[in-house]
């Protein structure tokens, strides 16, 4: 029995899912193979876990233009994605790694503040 003309083959679908993603799938490699409990990387995992990925940080993204003050300018700012990180709770794991950002003096005041208040005890 022959195949159909319109079945596409294992090669033709795997350049297809390339196309789809716009995460250089290389980089993506080696941040999982950087882990210690990787010893190898099914190329079906690789292309889904840099295409979950690229969604991911195209939903916050979006989250942070639609919450942040850029609309007017059309730009994503640091603060903006700090911001969202913040306040909403799907990305509340994101405040370590996008903190706000704060003046030196203004930490220096509130780590002078913290030590006076450790003092009073």
């Amino acid at each position: 029995m022959k195949m159909s003309q319109n079945t596409p083959d294992k090669d033709d679908q795997t350049s297809a899912n390339k196309k789809t993603i716009s995460l250089p799938i290389s980089r993506v490699r080696l941040i999982m193979k950087s882990s210690p409990d990787v010893s190898s990387i099914n190329q079906d995992a690789l292309f889904l876990t840099t295409k979950a990925t690229e969604l991911f940080v195209q939903h916050l993204a979006v989250s942070s233009f639609n919450n942040g003050a850029g609309k007017d300018s059309n730009s994503v700012s640091y603060s903006d994605l700090a911001q969202t990180a913040e306040d909403t709770e799907t990305f509340h794991f994101l405040t370590d790694i996008l903190p706000k950002k704060i003046l030196a003096r203004d930490y220096l005041k509130s780590l002078e503040e913290m030590q006076d208040e450790e003092a009073d005890f």
